[in-house]
């Protein structure tokens, strides 16, 4: 997003004769390049997490326990468990967690899924968090990038004998270079900011799942064992 909006800002600053986006970053290209390099990290941390979300959670968890239901009813634990052998998702391993001590008492049972569930959920807020700390290091790199730049600028334009034109062009070639480092600072941070609030919120939602899976689970296996031991 932050891309097109520079690159939309740079087409109408040559158009009308301005310093375009690649003059500045010619110019002065420390600041520009290091949010360069926090929006190639914030993009891959991005499409990492969305991926993650996206693949491994992508089992429907009611359908999935539905089918656990009957076949732990019909007293078939053992193909319960290979049921769950036959994907890689976490939601699979939490309730092969909870089958493979279906044969032993509530506590164990619990214990052995609170277990998995502890291992699972920090996979799912797993750098989410970083995004935060990204949009305030690129705010704070573009909003170091305009200071500094303004200082040279108007350090270049008192120089002495300099003519009028020459003043004018390089205070436009600097105050251009500042705002376009304010930009994409401001550009990298919402962009860090949309992207955390929607996978903070998937995220949130897949750990209730977990606890909801978890909660059914063990209540049809202890149900189940006090059906059997009766």
């Amino acid at each position: 997003m932050f891309v097109v909006l520079l690159g939309e800002g740079a087409a109408a600053a040559s158009s009308e004769g301005g310093n375009g986006l690649m003059e500045s970053f010619r110019a002065n290209p420390t600041f520009l390049s290091i949010n360069l390099v926090v929006s190639a990290i914030v993009i891959a941390m991005i499409v990492e997490r969305a991926m993650f979300q996206l693949t491994k959670y992508r089992v429907n968890s009611k359908e999935f326990f539905a089918q656990i239901k009957k076949l732990v009813t019909a007293g078939n634990i053992d193909r319960a468990i290979r049921l769950c052998d036959a994907g890689d998702y976490p939601t699979l391993h939490l309730v092969k967690a909870g089958l493979t001590h279906a044969n032993k008492g509530p506590d164990e049972i619990d214990a052995a899924m609170s277990e998995k569930l502890g291992e699972l959920k920090p996979a799912v807020e797993k750098r989410i968090g970083s995004l935060w700390s990204l949009a305030n290091i690129a705010t704070l790199v573009g909003l170091l990038g305009t200071v500094l730049g303004l200082i040279h600028t108007f350090g270049a334009v008192s120089s002495p004998g300099l003519s009028a034109a020459d003043r004018q062009r390089i205070l436009a070639s600097g105050i251009a270079e500042a705002m376009y480092n304010t930009a994409f600072g401001l550009g990298i941070a919402v962009t860090c900011m949309i992207a955390h609030l929607v996978l903070h919120q998937r995220s949130k939602n897949i750990q209730h799942d977990l606890d909801g899976t978890q909660e059914r689970v063990f209540n049809l296996l202890t149900i189940q064992s006090r059906s059997g031991s009766a």
